[in-house]
């Protein structure tokens, strides 16, 4: 004989816990997991409606702010910040590619100048091929393609890369990267093929094709605001914005990357190797991915570049300038997009804001002082980051946790009620009950 008896005081009591979880979760009273894993640190904004309408609101400011400033700059001709708002533009877009392997994978790279170079040079060997086929009327649109070919053929290179470096970590992998981006910017010195033109350049002759509705930009956009405020479209207004939508489309493309399946293989990754192989993470295919995305943005930086220069050479690509885009990546945080951008802005901005103002308001001091001024940005940079590490180990803004919530079978219309979540990565404040 079945005891209906028993199984009825079961589904009672069921039904009795599943009464009182919620009722701990609407007073506020800790759940079962934040007994056992302890509260997840706090965002920084808080939760709820409100605080999403605050970071909407501040991220809608700052996107009326950049798209304002080189009109600003630029009808006050301001050309020095304008040129150098194009760059710190190029750096975020590289560093951004560096934070898919260091942030998000947990490699050291030391050789992110590599796939830059990889892409700038593309883009040179197929601009001028590339718009006589296409003829006079559509050779404008070239560029779009050119981005794309450099950004997968800089991937090709980072797929080669992971090959050799599979089984590396730390110091071996960071000191293997280092020298392959030596031996990509000696290589392309010694003009290989005579593909390069060595110390020359690209490109070997012939001027670039037009971006698209360049020319037309130039010659119809023109604004003049009394004596002082004179606008048009000149080559930084126009690769600023260039580059701010190719910024915009990488941080959207990144941001779901780091949200899909892989995105949690590279988190597991990144936290335990071991561990993450144990649980059945296939690590060889997260790393390949991680060393191919990273260096398809570093080439569509690189093409941006080139454009925007008009021609490119082996110097330009090296050592320093790897360890820089590192600097972002680390000082802004590692894993956070939001500070990589931030800290982007403040170590590329912050000399070039400095030697603007020796050249703009130190002319009656004297020549030396104001070369003395300009020549110290690079020591007051080293300072800023010194402090910074000391202060804000984790970055400015550091990575933001991820919360996952638990539910039972059939309980998913009780998400706004339930508020059991484990944070991931995350280190518990109150610690384990």
């Amino acid at each position: 004989m079945i005891n209906t008896t028993h199984t009825s005081n079961d589904t009672t009591q069921k039904h009795e816990d599943q009464t009182d979880f919620e009722d701990q979760a609407v007073k506020g009273t800790p759940t079962s997991a934040e007994k056992i894993f302890g509260k997840a640190a706090k965002p920084l904004f808080g939760r709820g409606k409100s605080s999403s309408k605050l970071k909407t609101s501040l991220t809608a400011l700052l996107v009326v702010f950049v798209l304002l400033m080189p009109i600003y700059l630029q009808g006050m001709g301001e050309s020095l910040l304008l040129s150098a708002s194009v760059f710190v533009g190029l750096y975020l877009l590289l560093a951004l590619g560096l934070n898919i392997i260091i942030g998000y994978a947990g490699m050291l790279d030391f050789g992110r100048m590599a796939f830059y170079a990889v892409g700038a040079y593309t883009a040179m060997m197929l601009a001028l091929p590339l718009a006589g086929l296409m003829g006079d009327t559509l050779k404008q649109f070239a560029f779009p393609f050119i981005v794309v070919a450099s950004g997968i053929s800089a991937g090709f290179v980072g797929w080669l890369l992971s090959l050799p470096v599979m089984r590396l970590r730390g110091d071996y992998l960071a000191i293997v990267t280092l020298a392959f981006g030596e031996i990509v910017r000696i290589t392309l010195m010694n003009d290989p093929f005579g593909l390069t033109n060595g110390m020359v350049g690209l490109p070997r002759g012939g001027q670039l094709p037009p971006p698209p509705f360049f020319e037309w930009l130039r010659e119809n956009v023109y604004w003049v605001v009394g004596n002082d405020f004179i606008f048009s479209v000149t080559r930084n207004v126009y690769w600023y914005y260039m580059v701010f939508i190719v910024l915009i489309f990488a941080i959207i493309v990144i941001r779901r990357q780091d949200h899909s399946r892989l995105g949690r293989s590279w988190a597991a990754m990144r936290e335990d190797e071991v561990a993450a192989t144990a649980m059945g993470v296939n690590v060889t295919k997260a790393k390949t991915w991680a060393f191919v995305l990273g260096a398809f943005w570093g080439g569509a930086a690189g093409a941006c570049f080139g454009f925007f220069m008009g021609s490119v050479t082996p110097e330009t690509f090296n050592f320093f300038n790897s360890v820089v885009v590192l600097a972002i990546v680390v000082i802004g945080g590692m894993g956070s997009i939001p500070g990589v951008l931030l800290g982007g802005v403040l170590i590329m901005g912050f000399p070039e804001l400095v030697r603007w103002f020796a050249m703009n308001h130190l002319g009656q001091a004297g020549g030396e002082i104001q070369s003395l001024v300009a020549n110290l940005r690079n020591l007051l940079l080293g300072l800023f980051m010194v402090v910074m590490m000391t202060v804000r180990t984790a970055g400015l803004i550091p990575m933001k946790p991820k919360i996952y919530k638990l539910y039972g079978k059939g309980d998913s219309d009780k998400a706004d009620v339930a508020d059991e979540a484990v944070a991931v990565g995350a280190a518990p404040e109150g610690g384990a009950g």
